[in-house]
């Protein structure tokens, strides 16, 4: 493994969506499903992912019940002019929640659609959402009829760009038909690589990008989660399968695997598995941008430094080596989530 001062500095996103820095900033922890965040911290982590060049940063306007918008909006008012301006916006739309913080399911109407917008737009304060997609898909409406609707927010200038989350091949074609898609915002790490065999060919095919989340599944093979770590009431891994009992068991033991493979070429495990992301756009011809879900500036810092990590192909071979595809143990969501998700079926 070697570090590499050559490292791209903007991919785009697919053929009709913007060029962005390699990683994007993903923000919903800072609001949601990992316990208690700083805001004060949050925000200055904002801060320092668009002063080191980030540019790209992913939300959903369910993320604390609009607490990530309002927060996202506050670092970018409180950022130098140069950085609020350089900040592009990747907004998740249409999940239904309840008091208590349940979801309840998707809704992607077209009215709906209007509706979640002018609600970002006001919480975010801009005149626009750079890239506008449904969380899930609404099994009760078809993609054409919500695609439709963000391509008329397109039209109006509310929205810049359109894109998808968690779909399949066959759902990922429908949309494009409707109008161009930038990108396909989905889970993929060394862990989570079911999108290799039919999603990401379809990606290429079509011209669409991919904006990657749980590079470092919610903390699992970063290096720090331990495995009597405590969590916070309302913790989202408190509920998931792969953190639970003999699948955290199994899982941390794939991350130890992975930790000899880092330390010998002197960079840390989380930058190891976000560099080997990052190379997977190379491999299999697709623009792919990781998310980082860093809520601390000494996190960010981290990830940012898997931008000199450059893996040959024997490092490549080792790391996967060290976790092979599909060693996982556990699905990624509980089985009610999972059934929302149209890039399982």
């Amino acid at each position: 493994m070697t570090t590499s001062a050559s490292t791209p500095r903007h991919r785009t996103l697919g053929s009709t969506g913007p060029a962005v820095f390699p990683l994007g900033l993903g923000c919903m922890g800072m609001s949601a499903l990992y316990g208690e965040a700083d805001r004060a911290e949050s925000v200055a982590t904002i801060h320092a992912a668009l002063d080191a060049g980030v540019t790209l940063l992913d939300t959903g306007d369910f993320y604390g019940m609009g607490h990530n918008e309002l927060l996202i909006a506050e670092a970018l008012r409180t950022a130098p002019r140069a950085a609020r301006e350089q900040a592009l916006t990747s907004v998740k739309f249409g999940a239904l929640r309840t008091v208590e913080g349940g979801f309840t399911g998707y809704d992607g109407r077209p009215e709906a659609v209007k509706n979640f917008l002018a609600y970002s737009l006001q919480r975010l304060g801009r005149d626009h959402i750079d890239i506008y997609r449904i969380a899930r898909v609404d099994p009760d409406v078809p993609v054409e009829e919500t695609i439709g609707a963000i391509a008329e927010a397109v039209q109006a200038g509310h929205v810049r760009h359109i894109g998808l989350s968690e779909v399949g091949a066959a759902t990922m074609r429908r949309a494009a038909a409707v109008a161009p898609i930038a990108d396909l915002q989905i889970e993929y790490s060394l862990i989570s690589r079911g999108i290799e065999a039919e999603i990401l060919p379809t990606a290429r095919e079509l011209g669409i990008g991919v904006t990657a989340y749980g590079v470092l599944s919610r903390g699992l093979i970063s290096g720090h989660f331990t495995r009597d770590r405590l969590l916070s009431p309302g913790d989202f891994r408190g509920m998931s399968p792969r953190f639970q009992g003999g699948n955290l068991e199994h899982n941390l033991a794939l991350v130890e695997s992975l930790r000899k493979v880092a330390e010998d070429k002197g960079v840390s495990v989380a930058q190891t598995a976000i560099a080997w992301v990052l190379a997977q756009g190379p491999r299999h011809g697709v623009d792919i941008v990781p998310l980082i879900g860093a809520r601390r500036r000494d996190r960010l810092a981290e990830a940012l430094g898997a931008l000199e990590v450059q893996l040959d192909p024997e490092d490549l071979a080792a790391v996967e080596a060290a976790v092979p595809a599909g060693s996982a143990a556990g699905e990624r969501y509980p089985a009610a989530q999972m059934a929302h998700l149209d890039s399982e079926h």
